[in-house]
């Protein structure tokens, strides 16, 4: 046995034999990638690869769909040349157990060069050593995991089998090249792209040669002329002098720091980042490190625009315009209005961290109008902004909720901020305490949140009339013609759309925000939140979230009947045992002024906001919501209604009858003209018994109560799946996914219809709704993530 065992160990060094890649090439060093303008000239005349032109596009397609976030395996970002030569780590951003916050790896930010990432663990996936032609391929993990899967393709049709790990959570390899033979013979299919048909012949070579030839990357062009004097003007505005100025664009920096921002008719795809910098405008920014936009900056700093250089991904793209207008519309909130502004709020985190004391001098009502201008870009950044996976803000959320707001300045301003700074302190938020946080630390803002829902409610049963209630002026009617005045949310597991415009049936619930639950939502999610950080920071952003959630129904609830608001309330939260929110709160003295004719309370409400809301709330939903026996979309064509027509019969599909469509789905429509082909999304709309119960969300599912929403067009980040189908056999997919019940049903429709990870043509269709993608949503699209594309 122990010869056995002896021969056994001794064949198995031998296969994982690591190369002895220093005595072969020499030591490791990092690499200038970036060449000069001389140097990329002379690459030109030598028909040398370029980066930009010819390998870009294939990164861009082909890995930059699953490495361009935080939840890129290995933390690898191929989206630019600094992030290819930053490489891997094994460390994990994510982690929901961790007692100890890590140290942030932020690209761009948190080292200045690639010798800085070595020091911060990450290791090379480029080669580091000898200048050579072989060495820059032996030597190059990018090389050799495209080498693997050349190998060993993968199967080109039907499911891929259990040696793929898809699992979400799943532990990922990050292998360096010492241990790259171990991983080569353990899993010889998981060559990249993982999981995915390989790279075509001409995109292989292509990205080999330009390893070979030492993956360098020519310099950007500089700001044109007009982008350069735009980014002058708006720092010049970003960094005047005086005390109302620096206190103005402290408040628009921290909610404008996550964001990308476009100056208003440039190119499509130029975009922009609000930091602070060390450097004075006109100097190379040296953007300042700090983990939150509020925390200490130092005694001397500059608000710059820093340009955006990697490739956009939609699942962190969420643009905000920069005009004359917009500045003019700045100058009518913050510098017309008469306030005094006596000195600047302190960076100590209990006054920075709770916005109703940094920022008490700026008038109530001209904040309140800054978010609602652009509430859309807001509230996306509650779900899309410092992380890619959002379950802390989507774990507290219905799969399908409307939006609207509170009329800004119905009730006196002068009471409300009053009262709002009597009681700044239960308006703390848990970013107070950062990571410092224990696991016990959401105890203290639970009770706050609590307090301030109980304060709430009677300052508002004193502030109103006797037996005169919530109406309809009461809701922000969008000054007449902002869409941002009604939105819709969709959830999809860990992500979350946001939409203008109220799509799909009517549902189960729906928030009324007002300017505390607006403030509040950015502090916690977006300004306040640490992707970083650790379990008790987790915890307590989880548990204050329930009570914003509650908060935001309470208030709607007061447009219902005053008998019917907790009949309404019990029936959104069944199974009440266990839940650790307030009760609810919602003014049950003082009677709704909305008048309601019929039982259906919610629907109604939102048929008589429609008509305040007129152009502001957009156009019907008439694939969701037809009201008639035929509906046409405004501005569609014979063959769209044709189209609509089928597909409106697939909205109507519940509960079971949605069991082999995953959460968010692509559907193309071909037309027999392919430019004309036509795109819908699939959303089901998964129903839970509540979402207020620190448990596994699985024992709180009702999938019989299940409804789907068909969008024309795109909504989403992460498709978890494409369809692909003549239009003349809509009728017959329809069917396959309403009878669709035995595993023979499933592989029929998901093989006559998907487009499964084995598809040979998975590339080319992925290709397609990343055009149309952009077609579609022009400034705000990015690319679409197949990090969770499912193995149907």
């Amino acid at each position: 046995m122990l010869f056995v065992f002896l021969v056994f160990a001794g064949c198995a060094s031998l296969v994982y034999q690591t190369r002895d890649w220093e005595t072969l090439y020499g030591p490791a060093a990092p690499k200038p990638r970036l060449l000069t303008e001389e140097e990329a000239g002379q690459e030109h005349r030598q028909n040398k690869v370029s980066f930009y032109r010819d390998v870009k596009p294939i990164l861009d397609s082909r890995c930059v769909v699953c490495h361009g976030c935080y939840d890129a395996p290995c933390q690898l970002k191929l989206g630019s040349i600094e992030g290819i030569d930053r490489g891997a780590s094994k460390n994990k951003v994510y982690d929901f157990a961790r007692l100890k916050a890590a140290a942030p790896t932020r690209l761009y930010i948190d080292a200045k060069d690639t010798a800085g990432w070595r020091q911060k663990g990450f290791y090379p996936v480029l080669n580091e050593r000898l200048d050579s032609a072989e060495a820059n391929l032996e030597n190059s993990m990018l090389a050799q995991l495209i080498r693997l899967k050349r190998s060993h393709p993968q199967p080109v049709s039907g499911k891929l089998d259990e040696n793929f790990d898809l699992e979400f959570g799943r532990t990922l390899q990050c292998p360096s090249m010492d241990e790259l033979p171990k991983f080569q013979h353990e899993h010889p299919q998981w060559g990249m792209p993982y999981a995915m048909p390989g790279l075509s012949q001409k995109e292989e070579i292509t990205l080999l040669q330009w390893l070979r030839e030492g993956a360098k990357a020519e310099p950007l062009p500089p700001l044109p002329n007009r982008s350069a004097a735009a980014v002058d003007k708006w720092e010049r505005y970003f960094n005047g002098p005086t005390p109302k100025q620096k206190l103005v664009s402290r408040y628009i920096y921290e909610h404008l720091f996550i964001g990308h921002l476009h100056f208003q008719g440039h190119p499509g795809q130029e975009f922009f980042r609000l930091v602070r910098s060390l450097t004075p405008p006109g100097r190379p920014i040296e953007e300042i490190r700090t983990v939150r936009p509020y925390d200490d900056p130092g005694p001397v700093f500059y608000y710059r625009l820093r340009p955006v250089t990697e490739t956009v991904v939609d699942k962190i793209h969420f643009a905000y315009e920069l005009s004359d207008r917009k500045m003019e519309r700045y100058d009518e909130l913050f510098f017309e209005p008469d306030y005094p502004v006596t000195g600047l709020p302190s960076y100590r985190p209990e006054v920075a961290a709770n916005p109703f004391r940094a920022f008490i001098e700026l008038p109530l009502e001209s904040k309140y109008r800054f978010l609602l201008d652009d509430a859309e870009y807001f509230v996306n950044g509650f779900i899309k902004g410092p992380v890619c996976r959002g379950e802390i803000a989507t774990e507290s959320i219905r799969d399908q909720f409307w939006v609207v707001f509170t009329q800004p300045g119905h009730f006196s301003p002068k009471k409300v901020a009053e009262a709002l700074a009597k009681n700044n302190q239960l308006l703390g938020l848990p970013g107070e305490e950062g990571d410092r946080i224990g696991l016990l630390g959401w105890a203290k803002y639970d009770a706050f949140g609590k307090e301030y829902l109980r304060k709430k409610d009677a300052f508002i049963n004193l502030l109103l009339a006797k037996d005169q209630g919530f109406g309809l002026p009461n809701i922000w009617d969008g000054d007449g013609d902002n869409t941002n005045a009604a939105l819709t949310i969709f959830r999809h597991f860990d992500s979350a759309t946001v939409t203008r415009g109220l799509i799909g049936a009517t549902p189960l619930t729906a928030w009324v925000i007002d300017y505390p639950i607006f403030e509040r939502l950015h502090y916690l999610l977006v300004a306040g939140f640490n992707v970083y950080g650790t379990a008790g920071h987790q915890l307590a952003s989880r548990t204050y979230m329930d009570l914003l959630r509650q908060d935001g129904e309470d208030n709607f609830l007061r447009f219902m009947p005053a008998m019917q608001r907790q009949t309404i309330y019990d029936s959104w939260y069944l199974g009440r045992n266990g839940l650790r929110t307030a009760d609810a709160l919602f003014s049950i003295g003082h009677e709704t002024r909305i008048r309601f004719r019929t039982t259906e309370y919610q629907k109604e409400f939102f048929d008589q906001v429609r008509d305040r809301l007129g152009k502001a709330a957009g156009p019907l939903d008439a694939m969701n919501d037809c009201r008639q026996e035929d509906c046409v979309r405004p501005g569609t064509t014979p063959r769209q209604h044709q189209v609509d027509r089928e597909l409106r019969r697939l909205a109507r599909l519940q509960g079971l009858e949605l069991g082999a469509l995953p959460e968010m789905s692509l559907l193309r429509v071909k037309t027999g003209e392919p430019e004309e082909d036509l795109v819908y999304t699939l959303l089901v709309d998964k129903a839970y018994s509540n979402l207020s119960k620190l448990i596994r969300e699985g024992s709180s599912r009702l999938p019989e109560k299940d409804k789907l929403t068909v969008v024309p067009g795109f909504v989403g980040s992460y498709p978890n799946f494409f369809f692909s189908v003549e239009k003349e056999r809509l009728g017959e997919f329809v069917d396959a996914i309403r009878t669709a019940r035995s595993q023979a049903d499933l592989e029929a429709l998901y093989s006559r219809f998907g487009i499964r990870r084995t598809h040979p043509d998975l590339w080319r269709q992925s290709d397609w709704f990343n055009q149309q993608h952009e077609k579609y949503r022009g400034l705000q699209a990015g690319l679409l993530d197949l990090s969770r594309y499912e193995n149907l």
